[in-house]
């Protein structure tokens, strides 16, 4: 049996359905992972420091303007379409198999195609919160500041997005381990499982099926029902729902 028939299989005997998803899902829509080796080559180039730093915490606060830069030219791509794994998960969640979907992704695809229980670890680069007087602003607010995004109580902006050196959401956490710890079957797709402690979530899983989905190994690999190695939306196109 093929590996696409097995994963086919795999969906239609399941009734808990939990998906948890990195960057690799976003990369055939379009958008680059930065943490990529022709990531970290750029910023080096052009910023003269990592991916890691330019987005975490500490820079922010020190190089403000600067950070905005970086963030808006490289980790927001308003134009990305969803591809067909956006597309199959929300139908899975219409057809009441996917209980949850559980991203690293801060792009807001699977909203945008339909699905309705998602939930962020990394939050959304459409929530942006004025950090003195708490207004909510839209992505294009951002886009379209110079500079530096300000309230008009003269606040700045920040994106509800985790950088690094901050911690994750335990709430959002919390709920992500309570459904995966519930499901019969989870499928992971699009992360190499090194990025904690998001990776982590994969511990709770007490299931039967164990589905990894991603180009190159990882960690976990010993532990997966069914592997395949390729890019996910591919795979997704061909599954029936």
């Amino acid at each position: 049996m093929s590996k696409i028939n097995q994963l086919q299989e795999i969906i239609d005997n399941s009734k808990s359905i939990v998906f948890f998803g990195g960057a690799g899902v976003s990369t055939e829509s379009g958008i680059p992972d930065f943490r990529s080796e022709n990531g970290i080559f750029q910023s080096l180039k052009k910023y003269g420091d990592t991916p890691e730093n330019l987005v975490s915490h500490s820079y922010y606060l020190d190089h403000t303007e600067e950070f905005f830069q970086y963030y808006k030219e490289n980790l927001i791509f308003k134009d990305a379409k969803p591809n067909p794994a956006h597309t199959a998960l929300a139908e899975l969640e219409k057809a009441g198999k996917l209980k949850a979907i559980i991203t690293q992704n801060i792009d807001g695809l699977h909203q945008k195609v339909g699905s309705k229980n998602v939930l962020e670890l990394h939050g959304s680069i459409h929530r942006n919160t004025c950090q003195i007087c708490g207004k909510k602003y839209n992505l294009d607010y951002i886009l379209e500041s110079d500079g530096i995004p300000k309230c008009e109580c003269g606040g700045i902006i920040k994106p509800d997005v985790v950088l690094y050196e901050e911690p994750l959401n335990n709430g959002i956490l919390n709920f992500s381990a309570d459904y995966i710890s519930q499901a019969d079957t989870l499928i992971v797709g699009g992360t190499s499982l090194v990025v904690y402690p998001a990776a982590g979530l994969i511990n709770y899983f007490n299931g039967e099926t164990l589905v990894l989905i991603n180009k190159s190994k990882t960690p976990y690999d010993n532990l997966a029902t069914l592997i395949i190695n390729d890019a996910i939306g591919e795979i997704f196109a061909q599954i029936k729902i």
